[in-house]
């Protein structure tokens, strides 16, 4: 089912794709990247598990980590293609139930129909194996782009979402999705974004809305559940001796589901820093609040969806170079969020060591 699902999804962006190969366009420009890295881990939390203590136990674990990416460009006369692909892996030493296999990649062709304005279609996927979250992400959309110089850029689109979660079919689903992303550039150094999201969710057949008061699996409603998914925000980009990065996002799921509606915000800054002997320090941080209106029942796809490991986070991260293509690096990140009405408590930190090559 999940292989039909990205044929599907890609299918009308194939077809772009082999009429502009047919077009055999002379003025053709290709240029490519390669990245791989490899990483050892130490999880402090390897299970993800909430727990009524602050700090975690026997849940440490060490992890090998491999990850590989490919992205690549093609410019035509009035036309481009994009693509990238990520392939990464994680092993256990004793939580080998947690061993993960992820894939990631996503195809975009434009075509400028004149100096300012541009249409194009995207196709993007995500599949995760193994660990507690199994899941495929899926989606196709088209879009409008408005760029009229260089400072600003203004992009609509429209398409479709599918979401798969292998171990509770219940959390399915699938519908239409549009978008809108701003760009204004004040200077080369200073620049702001807004953007926005809105998805429609239609689930099975299978799960049935919740009715008020009802706290587990019995007495659903007959009902089809169906949610509403709105993201809307704004960032602050700043480049210079430091870079630095600002957003604020606000998310708003609304359900016919008793106690699946969640509001969220959520505030993250990123920086980036030169330090001596060519060493460069980059670190991001995030604070979050989640409110449920109806109670927490820990639907999988309040987590699932974000992927972000709790309301809370903050990582730091070393590189030096060793060679014009090899670093050395070594990273630090801590996760948290904290349910208040039954006092449990995530919290994950991930110490790693490792290499990372460039081509």
């Amino acid at each position: 089912m999940v292989r039909g699902a990205v044929a599907r999804s890609f299918a009308p962006l194939l077809l772009v794709l082999a009429m502009l190969a047919a077009a055999r366009a002379p003025a053709a420009e290709w240029e490519g990247a390669l990245r791989g890295s490899a990483r050892l881990l130490l999880d402090t939390n390897a299970p993800r598990d909430y727990s009524d203590r602050d700090t975690p136990g026997a849940e440490r674990d060490f992890a090998l980590s491999l990850l590989g990416a490919a992205e690549g460009r093609g410019s035509f006369e009035r036309a481009q293609l994009v693509g990238r692909y990520e392939l990464g892996a994680r092993k256990y030493v004793l939580y080998q139930e947690e061993d993960t296999l992820v894939q990631s990649g996503a195809v975009e062709a434009s075509h400028a129909l004149g100096t300012s304005l541009g249409i194009g279609l995207e196709g993007h996927a995500k599949d995760r194996r193994g660990g507690s979250r199994s899941y495929s992400d899926l989606g196709t959309t088209a879009f409008l782009e408005y760029a009229p110089d260089v400072r600003l850029a203004l992009r609509v689109r429209a398409g479709a979402r599918r979401f798969v979660y292998r171990p509770d079919p219940t959390a399915n689903f699938g519908g239409p999705e549009v978008g809108v992303l701003g760009r204004y550039r004040f200077d080369r150094r200073h620049s702001l974004s807004v953007f926005g999201d809105w998805n429609a969710r239609r689930f099975g057949t299978a799960p049935r809305a919740r009715p008020p008061g009802a706290g587990g699996s019995s007495g659903l409603l007959p009902g089809r559940r169906q949610d509403g998914a709105l993201t809307a925000g704004a960032s602050y980009t700043y480049r210079g001796p430091v870079a630095l990065g600002l957003t604020y996002a606000f998310q708003e799921l609304s359900s016919n589901s008793y106690g699946e509606t969640l509001r969220r915000h959520r505030v993250s800054a990123n920086a980036g820093v030169r330090l001596p002997w060519r060493v460069t320090l980059l670190a991001q941080g995030s604070l979050g609040l989640t409110q449920y209106p109806d109670g927490i029942y820990l639907s999988p796809e309040i987590i699932l969806v974000e992927e972000d490991e709790g309301q809370n986070s903050l990582s730091a991260k070393l590189a030096r170079p060793l060679t014009d293509t090899l670093d050395l690096e070594a990273s630090w990140g801590i996760w948290s969020t904290r349910l208040p009405r039954n006092a449990l408590t995530y919290t994950r930190q991930v110490f790693s060591v490792g290499f990372t090559w460039r081509y």
